[in-house]
């Protein structure tokens, strides 16, 4: 009997072990980053007492100006952090507006994640540390409060249009199992390099919609977003294709695939989903390419929506190689005017001042005025940027289905 207690400790401390195998044990000096201060600005640590040189990146740094591709960028700035007698490098900001911001440490030339937040997200290829300074009425709509919350769930459909089996992101409101209500839906497109993950990760577009809905500014809705990379199944990493790297050089990207195969996407959620079945309960918007998508897809189907949003879109950037669906960019005005004459109820406009798509945002809606067709329009600070991206969501949804 003894013999048996003895095994089964010794059994049980062993799978202990292999479990906490990640923890670590060492007795690095109680240090922690980020640090909000009481000010709001923020202290960054890093414990490396071998390396030569410590900067941090961030846009929360004044921007500093990149040219890629013929255009020019809000680039994330760069600070120095200096080195105690410990070891322990630290950098504080000056006091920040509440936002959500990214970052990254570099040591010795190599951009790396700050070890000391486990607070990480994705962004094409590039990973950052992030951090929520709080404190106003739109960053609280960023935040997980206590309200009802919906579900969002990663659901497969058969796209015939593009020949493969795809992945969404769909969010249903809070008491959308039990209510048997049929619910308008809004269509959220990324940009280019996302994916079905970009908006519900980087956007917080699940916790904007809980808030939103929570404090009465929008109404329940179901929110599907999109993976607008028609030649993938779903984001890098959790496809068939296994742990390929992501990307934004790919196949069929803006030469009419997309937009060509969107219906699937919405008799999918059609049959699907509990859900209203008309023009005055569909609502499409996306950003950059996203945008690009919302404009050709609304235009080319006009009466499958009553409101577009456009953030910061890509409205003259088509590719024209070999192949591709040509008809979906011909006579773009004449189709924009056919959208106009069935009176669409919302379309809106939202873009920063310092936008590199500025200029063709500004000849659309120059097109518009010229032809006196209503839209709604916002401009931001800023540049091509996440952070204006959230701003146009939380000013958009709380304007569809009233």
């Amino acid at each position: 009997m003894k013999k048996s207690i003895i095994m089964t400790v010794l059994c049980l401390a062993c799978m202990t072990a292999q479990a906490q195998q990640n923890l670590n044990w060492g007795q690095a000096p109680k240090v922690a980053s980020p640090v909000v201060n009481p000010d709001k600005s923020v202290t960054f640590n890093l414990i490396a007492p071998e390396a030569q040189k410590v900067q941090i990146t961030g846009d929360f740094l004044p921007p500093k100006k990149v040219e890629y591709m013929g255009n020019t960028y809000d680039a994330p700035g760069v600070a120095e952090l200096t080195k105690n007698d410990k070891g322990v490098w630290s950098f504080t900001s000056e006091t920040l507006k509440p936002e959500l911001y990214t970052y990254n440490m570099i040591v010795d030339g190599v951009n790396i994640l700050d070890p000391l937040n486990v607070y990480n997200i994705r962004d094409i290829s590039n990973l950052f540390s992030v951090l929520l300074i709080d404190g106003d009425a739109r960053t609280d709509l960023y935040k997980v409060n206590k309200v009802a919350h919906g579900t969002v769930s990663k659901v497969w459909y058969e796209s015939p249009t593009a020949g493969i089996t795809r992945r969404l992101t769909v969010y249903t409101p809070a008491g959308y199992e039990t209510s048997g209500k049929d619910y308008p839906v809004f269509y959220l497109l990324h940009g280019i390099g996302g994916d079905e993950n970009a908006w519900s990760e980087l956007g917080r577009a699940t916790q904007i919609m809980d808030n939103l809905i929570a404090q009465g500014k929008a109404e329940p809705m179901i929110l599907v977003m999109t993976n607008g990379n028609i030649s993938q199944e779903a984001c890098p990493g959790e496809t068939s294709e296994g742990f390929k790297v992501p990307t934004m050089m790919l196949p069929k990207t803006m030469e009419g695939s997309f937009e060509t195969a969107f219906p699937d996407v919405v008799k999918f959620i059609e049959k699907t989903y509990r859900v209203k079945k008309d023009k005055a309960h569909r609502a499409i918007a996306g950003l950059s390419m996203g945008g690009f998508h919302s404009l050709f897809i609304s235009i080319n189907n006009p009466d499958l929506f009553d409101y577009v949003g456009l953030f910061s879109a890509a409205v003259d950037q088509q590719q024209n190689g070999d192949g591709g669906h040509p008809e979906i960019y011909a006579d773009r005005n004449a189709k924009i005017d056919n959208l106009f004459s069935k009176n669409p109820k919302l379309f809106w406009i939202g873009i920063g001042k310092t936008d590199f798509l500025i200029k063709n945002n500004n000849d659309l809606r120059a097109y518009l005025d010229s032809k006196k067709h209503k839209y709604t329009y916002l401009e931001t600070d800023g540049g091509h940027i996440w952070r204006n991206w959230r701003i146009y969501l939380t000013e958009y949804a709380p304007l569809l289905f009233k």
